[in-house]
């Protein structure tokens, strides 16, 4: 479904991705998990074509999009739920959620009764400004809206960053669900532990460069991997 080869990318004269490769099967969700500045974001930035590739390439079902701009990307069905969430606070609920259906380009938006069947609580609050909603609540919202554009792989930087464990714990069962429905979805995640929970497959990354890959229940019980980024999670 999403394949990355040799992808290579540079600030400047600062090299942020040096050929890294991974792929993500349709209807799998895996995880890419590694410390801060180890170039997670950069990837899945450049992916979506935010930044621009120095050397390598990306497929999306077959079709490379290596260089297309962001906005072509996401309506081939690429679609990123960015750090920070982004909401547009003054608008409502049920607006940040029909925002969603612009990225769609010629395909079908994404029912909006399944959003809020995943995530209840929008439904509870769908006339309420998103700037008014707790932190996990803006992040449901913002999976939510990145749904609406119907993804055929979703990418997600850091979907528990600051939220309660229950809460954390409500949205990966979600994610879960939309894996069970046939979505692909890859994890840039900061909590290792659920991020392997959570996932079939996960990519440990370093000073950008692939250093462990494997299924995630070994990985989850690799001394290195314990020793390194599972010992205060």
């Amino acid at each position: 479904m999403l394949e990355i080869t040799n992808l290579e990318m540079s600030y400047g004269g600062i090299s942020a991705l040096n050929g890294v490769s991974l792929a993500v099967a349709a209807g799998e969700m895996i995880a890419l998990v590694g410390p801060n500045g180890a170039g997670k974001t950069s990837l899945l930035n450049t992916v979506c074509g935010f930044y621009r590739a120095r050397r390598g390439g990306v497929r999306l079902e077959g079709a490379d999009i290596t260089g297309w701009p962001a906005h072509r990307i996401a309506r081939a069905g690429l679609i990123q739920v960015p750090e920070g969430r982004q909401m547009l606070g003054p608008m409502t609920v049920a607006e940040n959620l029909d925002l969603g259906r612009h990225a769609c380009g010629t395909r079908t938006p994404f029912p909006r009764d399944r959003v809020l069947e995943l995530f209840p609580i929008l439904a509870e609050r769908r006339d309420q400004l998103a700037g008014s909603l707790s932190g996990g609540q803006q992040q449901m919202l913002a999976i939510g809206r990145a749904m609406m554009a119907n993804p055929r792989v979703l990418l997600l930087d850091e979907p528990s960053l600051g939220l309660a464990p229950m809460v954390a714990t409500e949205v990966f069962r979600a994610l879960g669900n939309l894996t069970r429905d046939g979505l692909t979805i890859l994890i840039v995640e900061q909590n290792a532990r659920r991020a392997f929970a959570a996932t079939s497959t996960a990519h440990v990354m370093e000073k950008g460069t692939i250093v462990h890959s494997g299924h995630s229940a070994d990985l989850a019980k690799d001394p290195i991997i314990v020793a390194h980024y599972l010992g205060t999670s």
